[in-house]
């Protein structure tokens, strides 16, 4: 069986990478959604492996010491990390493994795991993200600036990964992440044992 490939997912606040995400979901089965484990206490209605792996600081920090985390960050006094070994378990049963981070934690995720593939999602252009941020009705003016802002801080970042998604119509981003992903599987650096192979039976003859 063809061992799955790590894709992790960047994007501009406002860009729609978590609607993106769930539709790729919706529309396609080759795809597990990577659960991060977490310090923070479960909301109302979740539940521990499903929407996070929720454990103490004395567990997150174990894990740490362990090397068993992927990649981990702290935001507002909680930590925030990616398990090893869950990733591998799925990655290892052949499926294709979706991750949704920032772009430190995704050059971190390409640093220790090279064959990743790293995908940035963006609105068509800035003034449309610009857009976006106001109709969603939730941010102030001043949120609006500074995620604005934020963005900007992220763009100089953009050059590192692999492809660019244009999040203009949802379903024709959905279906060209979709075979973006599915061509990788065919990238030659991915395929050394089955070239070997062939060139090993090729001798053989």
């Amino acid at each position: 069986m063809a061992r799955g490939i790590l894709v992790v997912v960047s994007g501009f606040s406002g860009a729609g990478k978590g609607t993106l995400m769930k539709r790729l979901l919706e529309k396609y089965d080759d795809y597990a959604l990577s659960i991060s484990v977490t310090t923070r206490p479960p909301r109302e209605g979740e539940q521990d492996g499903r929407e996070y792996f929720f454990r103490t600081h004395e567990e997150f920090e174990r894990l740490i010491r362990e090397d068993a985390l992927i990649e981990y960050a702290q935001y507002v006094g909680n930590y925030y990390g990616t398990p090893q070994a869950y990733v591998e378990e799925q990655l290892g049963s052949g499926r294709d493994v979706i991750l949704e981070i920032e772009i430190q934690g995704a050059l971190k995720v390409k640093e220790k795991l090279a064959d990743t593939l790293l995908l940035f999602v963006t609105p068509p252009s800035a003034q449309e993200l610009k857009k976006r941020l106001e109709i969603r009705g939730t941010e102030t003016p001043e949120s609006v600036r500074s995620r604005l802002a934020r963005a900007n801080e992220e763009a100089q970042g953009i050059l590192s990964y692999d492809y660019l998604l244009v999040n203009d119509d949802l379903e024709t981003c959905v279906d060209v992440m979709h075979h973006v992903i599915q061509s990788e599987h065919h990238r030659m650096q991915r395929n050394h044992g089955s070239v070997q192979k062939i060139v090993q039976e090729l001798k053989a003859l």
